[in-house]
C-alpha cells in the first residue's frame, strides 16, 4: 500500500541574522548601547546604531568584501565591535573575532588559516599586530577603530584606514542581499590549549536558533526589560551569543570595553547603568567578591550572574549568594556555540538541595541532546550519577567539523561531537563534569577528578585559587599535586599540612594531594581557564617524602 506524504504548508523563511537586525530597527530603536570610556560612557540607542551598521556594510563592500570573505576583528567589548557583529554577516561575509590574548604565533596562524581579507583593530591593540608585520599576506586592508588617537608609530603594518571616515563616506541606506541560512556568518578559533587553534564556523541558522535558545526562560531568560553587561569577551565564542540575544530581545547592552578585569569599574558600571544580568568567567567573580567585601559595594538590581568557562567553586557561589548575586552556572564550548547546559534547579527540588543542583553544569538545553560514553569501549553509560565518561552532544548549533578539516575524529561515526569533557549525569539529568579527558588523574588504577579536588581546596577559607595536576609516580602511575594561591591577607600564613587536614573529611583518603605547592598566581589560558599545561611544563617531580598520609 502506497503511503502519501503530506507536506507542511509553512513558509520557507530563512533563519538569518538579518532578522535580528530587523528587530533592532523596527522594534527596539529606543534600547540603549552603552560603552565605558576613559571619562564617562559613550551612549547611543539602537536607532543610532542601525544607520551606522548600514554605513559599515557599504564601507565593507567598497573595500572589496564579498559574500564568504572573512573579516577579522581585534577589539574589546564596545559599540564598534557590535556594529561589525551585524554588518559583516548580514552582508554575507564571515565575522572572524581574533582572541587578543593569544600568542603572536597563534594569531598569525589563525589569520592565515582563515585567509582573512580585512582586519579591524581597536587603537590600543595595534601593538599586538606588530609581530605579524609581513606575515599575514591575505590581509588587504587594516581599519583602525579610534576616538581620534593615532596608531602607534613603527608598527610596520602599512597604511591604516580610519573607521569613522569610512562610515561617513557611505549612505545610511544599504541594499541587504537575500541570504541562505546555511551560509557561514561567523567563525571563532579554539584557544589552542593543545596544538594550533582550530576554527569553528557558525551558520546563520545555527546562530539564529542558538539565540532563541539563550532567550528561553529555563536558560538565560533575557528580556526587553533587562540590562545586560557582558564581561565575557566578544572574541570568546561570540560572547556566549549575548550580542544577538540582546538584539533579538531588545535588552539594554552595557559594554566594559578594555576594563573587563577591573572589579571596581565593573561594579560601578553595573550600578550606574542599572545592570540586571552580568556574564563572565569565575576569575572575574573571584575579584568581584574581594572588591565588594572590601568596599561594601552592593548591586541590588542584578538578578542573575551568568558564569561559565570553568566550574564554579562552591565557596565562590556561596560568597556571591551572600552578596545578593545569584549565580547561574552554564556549560558549553566554542564548538557548541556555546550554550550546552544550564544549572537551574528543576521543579520539585528541595530547598536544601538547590545549592548542589546549581553547582552542577546543569541540564542539557532544549534542541541539544547529550550522552556520556566510555573512553575505552565507546559504549553509552547510564545516567545514574555514578558512571562517568566523555560528554558527547548533537544538535542544530553543535559543530560537525572544524574549518580546513582539522581533527576529524572529534565526530563519532553516528554523528555525535566528542567534547573531551568527562562527566557523570544524574537520573534527573544534571550534568556533573568530573574533568577534561586530558586532566583526569589515574592513580593506582583508580580515577581522581582534578576539578572536584580543586573545588574542595578552594573551599578553604585562606585559599583563593587552586589547580590540580597529575605527576608521574613510580608506584601509583600518577599522584595529584595541587598548586594553590593564598588570599592576599593570608600569603605566607597557610601551610600544606593545614590544607591536607582540611581536605580529609571532604575527599577520599587516596585523593589527598601528595603536595600543596603555593604560588602567586595560577596561569590562565586566553579565555581565563586554568592553564594546566603550563603547570605541567614547569613542575618538578614529586618529593619522595611528600605528604605520606595522602598515599593510597
Amino acid at each position: 500500500m502506497e503511503v502519501s506524504v503530506v507536506e507542511g504548508l509553512m513558509q520557507d523563511y530563512e533563519l538569518s541574522l538579518q532578522h535580528v537586525l530587523w528587530r533592532l530597527e523596527r522594534l527596539h530603536g529606543k534600547s540603549e548601547v552603552v560603552t565605558k570610556r576613559e571619562q564617562g560612557v559613550h551612549r547611543m540607542t539602537n536607532a543610532d546604531l542601525v544607520p551606522r551598521i548600514n554605513r559599515l556594510a557599504g564601507a565593507l563592500k567598497r573595500l572589496g568584501v564579498k559574500p564568504g570573505d572573512r573579516v577579522a576583528t581585534l577589539a574589546f567589548n564596545n559599540y564598534r565591535h557590535l556594529e561589525l557583529y551585524y554588518a559583516v554577516p548580514c552582508m554575507g561575509a564571515v565575522l572572524h573575532t581574533l582572541n587578543l590574548r593569544l600568542f603572536p604565533q597563534h594569531l598569525e596562524f589563525i589569520i592565515n588559516d582563515a585567509q582573512d581579507k580585512v582586519l579591524f583593530v581597536d587603537q590600543p591593540l595595534v601593538g599586538l599586530l606588530k609581530p605579524l608585520a609581513g606575515k599575514i599576506p591575505s590581509i588587504e586592508k587594516i581599519v583602525l577603530m579610534t576616538d581620534g588617537a593615532p596608531a602607534a608609530e613603527g608598527h610596520g603594518l602599512g597604511e591604516m584606514l580610519d573607521y569613522e571616515t569610512l562610515l561617513n563616506a557611505e549612505s545610511e541606506d544599504y541594499p541587504w542581499p537575500k541570504l541562505s541560512e546555511r551560509m557561514a556568518g561567523a567563525m571563532c578559533y579554539t584557544s589552542g590549549t593543545t596544538g594550533n587553534p582550530k576554527g569553528v564556523v557558525y551558520s546563520h541558522r545555527s546562530q539564529f536558533i542558538h539565540t532563541m535558545g539563550v532567550l528561553q526562560k529555563d536558560n538565560l531568560a533575557i528580556s526587553e526589560t533587562d540590562s545586560v553587561l557582558p564581561i565575557v569577551p566578544m572574541f570568546h565564542a561570540n560572547s556566549w551569543g549575548l550580542p544577538y540575544a540582546i538584539g533579538m530581545s531588545g535588552a539594554k547592552c552595557i559594554f566594559p570595553d578594555r576594563w573587563m578585569g577591573d572589579a571596581k569599574v565593573i561594579c560601578e558600571l553595573a550600578d550606574q547603568e542599572g545592570a540586571t544580568i552580568l556574564a563572565g568567567v569565575p576569575t572575574i567573580w573571584i575579584g568581584t567578591v574581594a572588591y565588594m567585601k572590601e568596599t561594601g559595594k552592593r548591586l541590588p538590581k542584578v538578578h542573575t550572574v551568568v558564569c561559565g568557562g570553568s566550574a564554579i567553586p562552591r565557596a565562590l557561589m556561596e560568597s556571591m549568594d551572600a552578596l545578593g548575586l545569584r549565580m547561574l552556572h552554564a556549560w558549553g564550548m566554542t564548538e557548541t556555540s556555546p550554550l550546552g547546559s544550564v544549572a537551574r534547579p528543576r521543579a520539585g527540588t528541595k530547598p536544601e538541595d538547590e545549592l548542589n543542583a546549581r553547582l552542577t553544569q546543569g541540564v542539557i538545553v532544549p534542541a541539544v541532546e547529550v550522552r556520556i560514553c566510555d573512553a575505552a569501549t565507546g559504549a553509552e553509560l547510564p545516567w545514574d550519577g555514578v558512571a562517568f565518561g566523555e560528554i558527547q552532544v548533537r544538535g542544530p548549533w553543535i559543530a560537525r567539523a572544524y574549518y580546513n578539516g582539522y581533527d576529524p575524529d572529534k565526530l563519532t561515526e553516528d554523528g555525535w561531537f566528542r567534547t573531551g569533557d568527562v562527566a557523570k549525569i544524574t537520573p534527573e539529568g544534571y550534568i556533573q563534569i568530573v574533568d577534561r579527558t586530558k586532566d583526569v588523574i589515574k592513580s593506582g588504577g583508580e580515577w581522581i577528578s582534578s576539578v572536584e579536588l580543586e573545588n574542595a581546596i578552594m573551599a578553604h577559607p585562606k585559599i583563593m585559587e587552586a589547580a590540580v595536576i597529575g605527576l608521574a609516580h613510580p608506584k601509583w602511575d600518577e599522584r595529584p599535586v595541587a598548586f594553590a594561591v593564598p588570599k592576599p591577607e593570608f600569603k605566607g600564613q597557610v601551610t600544606q599540612e593545614e590544607v591536607i587536614e582540611f581536605l580529609k573529611d571532604k575527599v577520599a583518603k587516596w585523593w589527598l594531594p601528595d603536595e600543596i605547592r603555593f604560588i602567586d598566581e595560577v596561569p590562565k589560558t586566553s579565555v581565563g581557564k586554568f592553564d594546566k599545561k603550563v603547570l605541567r611544563a614547569g613542575a618538578v617531580p614529586i618529593k619522595e617524602n611528600a605528604a605520606p598520609a595522602a598515599r593510597k
